[in-house]
């Protein structure tokens, strides 16, 4: 049975940072595409940041490009998204994902597993 648990969120003020933690059980990451998406209240919810299998290869939403890092660590078998220089507008619920098998896609619906998120809230 796969589970992830996300952790790390809270309130901050705009220009802090925060890393978000995914544990992933009943796969590896090493060998699982992964991703953090968002939701923000009366919004879809959107993709964050994504990571292959291999790890040769990572994507990132333009509005969090040079602000936000994803990242895992085998040991722990978890993905982390760092996430500095925050904004307001990125207050949301934040989600990991993972693939069932992977695929180069970077759409929600391409991921098949997902956690109960965890709040971030970025105050001005």
């Amino acid at each position: 049975q796969v589970q992830l648990v996300e952790s790390g969120g809270g309130l901050v003020q705009a220009g802090d940072s925060l890393r978000l933690s995914c544990v992933l059980s009943g796969r590896t990451v090493s060998s699982t595409n992964m991703g953090w998406f968002r939701q923000a209240p009366g919004k879809e919810r959107e993709v964050v940041a994504t990571i292959r299998w291999s790890g040769a290869s990572t994507y990132f939403a333009d509005s969090v490009k040079g602000r936000f890092t994803i990242s895992r660590e085998y040991a722990k078998n978890t993905v982390y998204l760092q996430m500095n220089s925050l904004k307001p507008e990125d207050t949301a619920v934040y989600y990991c994902a993972a693939q069932e098998y992977p695929s180069s896609s970077v759409r929600r619906e391409s991921y098949k597993y997902w956690g109960q998120g965890t709040q971030v809230t970025v105050s001005s």
